[in-house]
């Protein structure tokens, strides 16, 4: 019999899982309601800004291809990379309400010659690895249907 493992964020505070949707987790600046990912604590980063003050909101799950490339090479630690490498593609997408670009993987089985600049992307739950207890979790961008 197979134990059900733990499903956690590879990143804790990065984003939340609720079956196999992503939100992100991201910060607003209550002064100028600037958006930032991650989230920001300490200070605004808007330069005409001088605020230090910030409410977690979740961010848009949806947004347009900004640009995408394949990573045919494996990333340093901490970054778990399956033995043999497989390449992935990684994208830029610009959400849709904070106008501001998260990367992230693209979904497995989806290949370079199916993505273009501008379509629209949505937030889902994949796999980064496993170990004995549990699954971690990230999120990627799949191409909305």
């Amino acid at each position: 019999m197979s134990q059900q493992k733990n499903r956690v964020p590879a990143i804790a505070g990065w984003f939340v899982a609720d079956g196999e949707q992503a939100n992100l987790l991201g910060s607003q600046c209550k002064k100028c309601k600037s958006y930032f990912f991650p989230k920001e604590t300490f200070f605004c980063r808007n330069p005409a800004c001088r605020s230090t003050e910030f409410e977690e909101v979740g961010l848009s799950r949806r947004g347009k291809l900004w640009s995408f490339t394949d990573n045919r090479y494996p990333p340093p630690a901490p970054y778990v990379a399956p033995d043999p490498f497989v390449p992935y593609i990684v994208a830029a997408v610009e959400l849709d309400k904070e106008k501001m670009v998260v990367l992230g993987q693209v979904v497995s089985g989806i290949g370079i010659g199916d993505l273009r600049a501008g379509m629209e992307m949505e937030l889902v739950i994949g796999e980064l690895f496993q170990d004995a207890e549990n699954e971690y979790l990230i999120w990627k961008w799949r191409p909305v249907a």
